[in-house]
């Protein structure tokens, strides 16, 4: 459960061997106050790296970060969230790059339907999807969901299914039971 904080303990490790190379003072990330409460244990690596979180220090959410972008015109201001592919596969499953190459393959082949909001859970030889609950109408129509299919065992899936519960950030922490209360509880590290 913890792969988060080892993979952002490496990279804040590599990183700060090369603070003066980079001639900066500090590393920066992109951590806002919607991040707080969940199961976060690479802000725990953040903590113990002095990592600074400089948007999460002024309050900022991932609205404002929205607002902004567009204020400013940015052409990503209204781009969903993409949280790393490692967290589309299960606790405990080794995380490999063909396991990544697939679900990245799948989830593009979701993008070329016309889903903005979506996961595709790895389990496997099984692609689990997730788009907004208002969006699961969308794939029993037969043209796009015919369309889904062939993507997804292009990317290499066997069963293609459908998660009724809909789209859900940090859904596979409900397998391990961790709650935001646990999560912010134990610093983000269980």
């Amino acid at each position: 459960t913890n792969r988060c904080y080892f993979c952002k303990t490496e990279l804040y490790n590599q990183l700060g061997r090369r603070l003066d190379e980079l001639e900066v003072d500090c590393i920066a990330n992109g951590a806002n106050l919607d991040d707080q409460g969940d199961h976060r244990p690479g802000m725990v690596a953040a903590a113990e790296h002095n990592v600074r979180s400089p948007l999460l220090e002024v309050g900022i959410n991932k609205q404002d970060v929205r607002h902004l972008a567009k204020y400013w015109d940015l052409p990503v201001w209204d781009k969903p969230a993409q949280a790393c592919l490692a967290s589309r596969i299960p606790y405990g499953t080794v995380v490999t790059v063909e396991a990544l190459t697939q679900i990245a393959k799948a989830e593009r082949g979701l993008r070329q339907a016309g889903f903005r909001q979506l996961r595709v859970r790895h389990h496997g030889e099984v692609a689990r999807i997730e788009v907004p609950v208002e969006d699961l109408a969308s794939l029993i129509d037969e043209e796009i969901r015919n369309t889904i299919v062939k993507k997804i065992r292009e990317a290499g899936y066997l069963y293609v299914t459908m998660d009724l519960a809909g789209f859900r950030s940090g859904s596979m922490n409900e397998a391990i039971g961790v709650s935001a209360a646990q999560a912010e509880k134990s610093g983000g590290l269980l």
